[in-house]
Order: structure tokens, then sequence, then C-alpha cells
């Protein structure tokens, strides 16, 4: 039987889905802002109809917010939601990371390792968009390796809502550098199949993450009542950006 040949599309509003879930991770498309669909279909380059079904994927997802009056608008989380969700979050990463140590296999340690220079080389060009493509894949990878799928279904539905934060969590050069570093502690805990360890490696870098997320959050003077507040504010055209900060120059 000759091998199937025909390469596979994914429909249109998946691509487009996956477009945003990018700008949304950056910030390029702020907390609390609304989605303006004329501007996004002409920068995308597509009809309004794939549009709306890709709106429909992020909001099942609670990434946005559909209001029947006032179009689609991007969720701003809260202080509290972030803390809650990074503490969800570390929780499955660790589980994922002990399951890991005990069942990958060495194609796997390979794959990881290889993306994980791939993600060396991205963060010595401060490449943080490049760096963070990578990350987020070694990160996947390691709970792929747990062969849990209902853990990957929980693991992929939390840490779709906090791809903002995470990402914002390496503005600070100092940080990031710190963060890569435990990237090198989890490749050798994987390698050398130590599910406590590596467990224990992976829930600290959570918590340093949240640390850093709050920090910013503290430093920008923003509380929790005015956040609540912002996210309830959907009809308003601007956005409020829970750390304050920028990508550094």
């Amino acid at each position: 039987m000759a091998a199937k040949l025909e390469i596979e599309r994914r429909p249109l509003h998946e691509e487009v889905a996956e477009r945003l879930r990018g700008l949304l991770t950056e910030g390029r498309l702020e907390p609390g802002s609304r989605l303006n669909e004329r501007v996004l279909c002409e920068s995308l380059r597509v009809s309004r109809t794939p549009l709306r079904e890709a709106f429909k994927v992020l909001a099942a997802e609670r990434l946005i917010e559909l209001n029947p009056n006032r179009g689609a608008t991007v969720v701003a989380l809260s202080r509290s939601d972030a803390v809650q969700l990074f503490e969800l979050m570390g929780a499955l990463e660790g589980l994922s990371g002990q399951l890991a140590a005990e069942r990958r296999t060495e194609p796997e340690v390979a794959e990881i390792r290889a993306l994980h220079f791939e993600m060396l080389a991205a963060h010595c060009r401060r490449d943080l968009s490049g760096y963070y493509a990578l990350n987020r894949r070694i990160h996947q990878a390691i709970n792929r390796c747990a062969r849990n799928p209902a853990l990957g279904e929980t693991y992929d539905s939390v840490n779709t809502r906090i791809q903002n934060l995470r990402f914002r969590s390496n503005f600070n050069f100092e940080k990031w550098d710190a963060a890569v570093r435990e990237h090198q502690a989890m490749l050798d805990a994987l390698q050398a199949r130590d599910g406590a360890g590596l467990r224990a490696i992976l829930e600290v870098h959570l918590r340093n993450k949240r640390d850093v997320v709050l920090e910013q959050w503290r430093d920008s003077g923003v509380t929790e009542a005015a956040a609540a507040q912002d996210s309830r504010l959907a009809d308003q055209p601007g956005g409020l950006q829970p750390s304050g900060v920028g990508v550094p120059a």
C-alpha cells in the first residue's frame, strides 16, 4: 500500500485560534480589552466566520468572554485568580515530573534535551518569543512522558489560562536566567529517573514564577479591587496588564 502523502490541514478557525493564543500570551491583546472583529479580520486576513468560530474556541478555554451586546473581551485575571491557578499548576507540574521520570523513554529524553539546547540558544539571543515557545514545548513534553491522558487534559486546560503570566515572568533578566538554570536541573533529574527530585524542582519552578508575577503586580500598584473592577468593565476599549511592565529593551 502506498504511503499517505497528503498534507493534513487544520480547519481555518483552529489556525486563527492558535494565532490569537499567541497574541494573548505575549500581551499584544491586553487583558480586559475588547476584541475588534474588523481589525482582527484585516490583520489575520480572514473573514468574520472563522474569526467568530475561533472566538468560541477561546471562550471555551476561558481566555476570552463573549457578550451578546458587547462582542468579545479578553479575560482579565484577578490577583487571587493568579495565585490559585499557579498553586494548581504547580501541583500538576510536580505530578507530571514525578511520573515522567518513572515512565520516560530514552528517545523522549533526547528530544527534550534537543529542545533544551535550542531554548538556551534563544535565551542567549534574548529572543523571548522563541525562548518561550521552546520552554512551553519542554514542559508539555515532560507532561506527556507521564502517560496519563487525564492529567494531560487537566494540565493543558489550566496551563492555557496562565500563559500570559508565565510569559511575563521572564521580563526580569535575573529571574529569567534563574529559570534557565532550573530547566537544566529538570533535565538532569529526568535523565536520572529521579521522580521525587524532578517533582520538587518543578514545584519550586512554578512557585518562583508565581512570586515574580505577584511582585510585578505589586510594583504596578494594581489592587485586588481594581483588577476585579477592570474584569467587569468589558465594554471599555482599554485593558489592564497585571504586570504593569513591558518587554525589556
